[in-house]
């Protein structure tokens, strides 16, 4: 009698439930029915830009020349294995530029991922409006110049003519030859990079804290704490979790050094610590003719960067509350 009832009556009931799961998801797509349109245009481009390329993968598995096929089933298509992964590190460039590359992006993770946080701080911190406004607007121009305009900054400001030159002969030093010197170049990047993108990249940072409770401020004044302590213990809470997710991001991305800026400034005298991955792809890859082997190098570092930011997401999740997924 009893497995008789529960049969009866409960099965309807879950099916109620069900239906109104499905209720509540449609009602939810018809509420976000525009949202979702505007994202469609942006995940139309992703997919057509990000996702068929990655078709072209199959070439680091080939001798690929151009006007040959991707695949072919008559004997046209050359498949090689991992020939071209095996030859790129057992190469004689392989240590040179891991190290380059990771020494690069290190030192700028290292400076330049703390700066726009700190800046972000003192921007919030100021009450004056209008010199607020320009300070913030002085710091983002920099990110809207063409790389190519900060490279031929950058080149005339190191050269044995240039102004840093000219600076250290006012202090009765010798001139210092800036851009053939391979020892200066890891400084002249990182700082260079730092300039262009701490103001945009506090951008993020300076969105959280405008969304912090107000009250929160005024409980901390009533209890006596100051401006710094208020900083300390409630502006840097609040914004832990941009924090982290671009602490994730920025961990990610260090096989990813700016290619385009180095390609505009390095020349073969500092070789030793500017070539990286990106500019050894681009040399042997595009301007070599070896798309096979360009695509092979461009798999590795996609995979380095893949784990690089698993283990971050991962570890992020285990020691705080805060991941990607």
């Amino acid at each position: 009698m009893d497995t008789k009832f529960r049969r009866k009556f409960n099965k309807p009931k879950y099916q109620e439930l069900d239906t109104g799961k499905s209720t509540s998801k449609l009602r939810s797509l018809s509420n976000n029915a525009q949202l979702y349109l505007i994202m469609l245009p942006v995940l139309i481009h992703i997919f057509i830009f990000c996702y068929i390329p990655m078709y072209g993968l199959v070439i680091a598995f080939q001798d690929y020349y151009p006007g040959k096929p991707f695949i072919a089933f008559d004997g046209s298509v050359k498949w090689v294995g991992l020939k071209h992964f095996t030859e790129f590190i057992q190469g004689p460039y392989f240590k040179r530029l891991m190290v380059n590359t990771f020494r690069l992006s290190f030192f700028y993770f290292a400076f330049g991922f703390f700066i726009p946080i700190l800046f972000a701080l003192l921007i919030n911190e100021l009450r004056d409006g209008f010199f607020k406004k320009f300070v913030q607007t002085a710091s983002y121009l920099p990110y809207f110049i063409s790389t190519v305009v900060v490279a031929g900054m950058v080149l005339s400001f190191i050269n044995v003519d240039g102004m840093v030159n000219t600076i250290i002969q006012a202090f009765g030093r010798e001139p210092i030859p800036l851009n053939t010197d391979p020892n200066y170049y890891p400084a002249i990047y990182t700082i260079t990079n730092i300039w262009r993108t701490f103001g945009w990249n506090s951008i993020l940072y300076l969105s959280a804290m405008a969304s912090v409770d107000p009250s929160l401020y005024e409980a901390a004044r009533v209890d006596g704490a100051n401006r710094f302590e208020q900083m300390i213990h409630i502006t840097i809470p609040s914004i832990q979790s941009t924090i982290f997710v671009l602490l994730i991001f920025a961990i990610g991305g260090l096989l990813s050094a700016n290619t385009e800026f180095i390609l505009l400034t390095y020349n073969p005298a500092v070789y030793e610590t500017a070539d990286v991955i990106g500019t050894y792809v681009y040399r042997d890859g595009l301007l070599g003719g070896n798309f096979s082997s360009g695509t092979a190098v461009s798999i590795i570092t996609s995979t380095i960067n893949f784990a690089l930011l698993y283990i971050a997401n991962t570890i992020s999740r285990k020691y705080s509350d805060y991941a990607l997924w």
